[in-house]
């Protein structure tokens, strides 16, 4: 073949830095593309000798090698795939938007299986100049009598084209790196690039530094190989150990028998593992290997909870593993990593297309070949397709879950308090993983005892406790003054929560006194959850503990009767609490010892949370209403004597004191009213001793 200089055929001259400023996100990809492309053209090779287009020889192995320079800065990556002939060279680099997966799925269509194979060069190839200022490709075709062809670019859209020197079939590329990207040719920064984005590539992948020191190591003779370089002969003679006998004679005993070892030249080792576990069929996993693939995965050294293996090859195929991690909710946050790769190639992380996005908060691997990938493989075509693989995770969770709650119920329950915000967040955000999962999600109730909604309302879908009453009936007239029959609101059952068990323990204890019972919510997401409930079920409504007092908490009495004290106690507690707007409501208690308490309606709370949400601190809180009801028990000894003797010198102090007991049942106090609350506590306290 004569040399030839040429243009690349391209469509305008400023391909170059369009590549390298817009086509990949990440400068570093380079080397996925690279070592995905040698992988490309390895697969190809041994598709050719399945389909006996080709013979290998019986030594091959399939390897990639990357060697590294950092003193002449350039990179090198060698495969011994299918190589290129100089017109495939003509055809593949110098026309850059060729792809020759197409090519070679054509024309081996009838042979070849369906699956995925990635060109073996096509503008992945190109990614080398977003680092390199040159590159050359040293290339030698499988197909016989093929000349060896040597191609070189200095990043402009000009290439040279020559005979070259490779003697053994493949091909090798040869990158020039700029100033700006020598970087690349550190060992330590080549090797943190490969196993981030080819740790589980199908070809071996070594890594090695020119011109570096040779390794040794020591084996013991029978396990060495002839593809082992022999260095020296070594014999380790056999320890011995004196030891005394019961007798009190001594003797030698063998601690280690006499080995004949050999020193050889190290072997290299894959930096990648070419047989992930997601690969592999479930049976032949075992939860050893499961957390061991996790923690070399994620660096997560706290074992996951359980796991979740995808094995589906129709209609699309798609492998996977989705851990459930364990989280320490009080310091983490509850992010997660789901790793998305395309025939163990590397893609991205949390690629929410593909991944619903309330499972992004899992760890996980998922690999499918069948994905649509655009130009540079990092983003997704947004397709039909790529949602039918979103529905299809979100139902083997949901068929994970609701499977182990209904046959391991007690692993289920076990796993709830880590697993619910996942399930619950998937039921805001995910209308069918929400309708799969609505029986399966569990309440903790104040007795930790778990149950599930119907369970908890029992078989008519009502809860056994006392339900507040109805309102009175008002009637309504239209304009001509005639009476209008009001639609009937269904009545609802009333679910009672718990957000704090210790700031709301006198509730409790209240609750518990009544036989009555109540779920704990604590995590941020149960708000919402209780409102997605609540629009999804019509009959059922939450209300926390302390949103208002139960009437099987209180002895029956009218308003009437407890008129005077209301307006007296109400007229005391605003004079020495200074607050005109207190709003202050008298109960006959059935616990004599409660003396206070306070409530807030569970709309008002909801709203001021939504506040709190959407930072709207500067707006008025009145605005939604009286934000708390002092309730004053008229059964207390201490709540008798304000009413009987308000003129008292400790009238003052026992008011106060009564309203932030009652507030610290009910959420805590700010830094100063703290402050004066233990100062009169040591005051209260003195008086005791006069």
């Amino acid at each position: 073949m004569s040399n030839k200089h040429g243009n690349l055929s391209i469509n305008s001259d400023n391909i170059f830095p369009i590549i390298k400023k817009w086509l990949y996100s990440d400068h570093d990809i380079f080397y996925r593309e690279l070592i995905s492309n040698g992988c490309d053209a390895i697969t190809k090779l041994k598709k050719l000798d399945l389909i006996g287009e080709y013979e290998l020889p019986d030594d091959y192995e399939a390897k990639i090698q990357i060697i590294v320079n950092p003193e002449e800065k350039t990179l090198k990556f060698i495969d011994n795939g299918l190589g290129m002939t100089a017109d495939e060279v003509e055809e593949y680099i110098n026309q850059i938007a060729f792809s020759g997966a197409t090519d070679f799925l054509e024309k081996y269509k009838d042979k070849a299986s369906e699956e995925q194979i990635i060109g073996h060069f096509g503008l992945g190839f190109y990614s080398a100049f977003m680092v390199a200022d040159a590159v050359h490709i040293d290339t030698l075709s499988y197909q016989k009598g093929a000349t060896a062809v040597h191609w070189e670019c200095d990043g402009g859209t000009e290439f040279d084209l020559s005979d070259g020197t490779r003697t053994e079939v493949g091909t090798e590329i040869t990158l020039f790196l700029n100033e700006d990207c020598v970087e690349f040719s550190n060992e330590y920064r080549a090797r943190e690039v490969i196993e981030k984005y080819c740790s589980f590539m199908p070809t071996p992948i070594f890594l090695s530094k020119a011109n570096a020191e040779t390794e040794y190591e020591t084996i013991p003779a029978d396990e060495v190989t002839e593809k082992d370089t022999v260095i020296e002969n070594l014999v380790e003679e056999a320890k011995y150990e004196e030891k005394e006998n019961e007798d009190g004679t001594k003797e030698q005993v063998e601690i280690s028998p006499r080995q004949e070892k050999a020193k050889i030249i190290k072997r290299p080792v894959p930096l990648n593992d070419t047989n992930p576990l997601w690969a592999k069929h479930p049976n032949d996993c075992s939860d050893e290997e499961y957390k061991t693939f996790y923690r070399k995965v994620f660096m997560d050294y706290k074992e996951p909870l359980f796991w979740i293996h995808l094995n589906m090859d129709y209609p699309f195929n798609l492998k996977g593993i989705l851990y459930f991690p364990k989280i320490n909710m009080e310091y983490e946050s509850i992010e997660g990593t789901i790793k998305l790769y395309n025939n163990q190639v590397f893609i991205a992380d949390n690629i929410k297309e593909v991944i619903p996005e309330f499972l992004l908060l899992l760890k996980g691997v998922i690999d499918c070949p069948d994905l649509p990938l655009n130009v540079s493989r990092s983003a997704l075509q947004n397709d039909g397709f790529v949602k039918k693989i979103s529905d299809y995770i979100t139902k083997k969770v949901a068929d994970k879950l609701s499977g182990m709650c209904k046959t391991d119920r007690e692993n289920y329950e076990k796993y709830w308090d880590d697993i619910n915000p996942f399930i619950k967040f998937g039921c805001i955000k995910d209308e069918k993983f929400c309708e799969r999962m609505m029986d399966y999600v569990l309440f903790k109730d104040i007795d930790e005892k778990y149950t599930t909604m119907k369970e908890y309302l029992g078989p008519d879908g009502e809860e056994t406790q006392e339900e507040p009453k109805e309102e009175p009936e008002q009637s309504v007239e239209n304009a001509d003054g005639e009476p209008v029959e009001e639609e009937k609101e269904a009545p609802k059952t009333t679910i009672y929560y718990v957000t704090d068990e210790v700031q709301q323990s006198q509730y409790i204890n209240l609750f518990r006194e009544q036989k009555m019972n109540a779920v704990i919510l604590k995590h941020n997401i149960d708000n919402p959850f209780i409102s997605h409930l609540e629009m999804k079920n019509e009959k059922v409504k939450f209300q926390r503990i302390d949103a208002d007092v139960t009437d099987s908490m209180k002895e029956e009495a009218s308003e009437e009767e407890l008129k005077a004290e209301t307006d007296a106690l109400t007229e005391l507690f605003r004079k020495a609490l200074n607050n005109e707007k207190l709003e202050v409501k008298v109960e006959k208690l059935k616990n004599e010892k409660v003396s206070s308490m306070v409530t807030l309606s569970e709309e008002n709370r909801r709203m001021q949370e939504m506040m709190k949400m959407y930072n709207m601190y500067g707006m008025d809180s009145n605005a939604f209403g009286t934000s708390t009801t002092l309730i004053l028990n008229a059964n207390n000894a201490l709540v008798k004597y304000l009413f009987e003797h308000p003129e008292s010198d400790h009238a003052n102090m026992i008011c106060e004191q009564l309203y932030d007991l009652a507030m610290i049942s009910h959420q805590p106090l700010a830094p100063e009213a703290m402050t004066r609350f233990v100062t009169r506590s040591n005051e209260i306290m003195m008086l005791l001793t006069k």
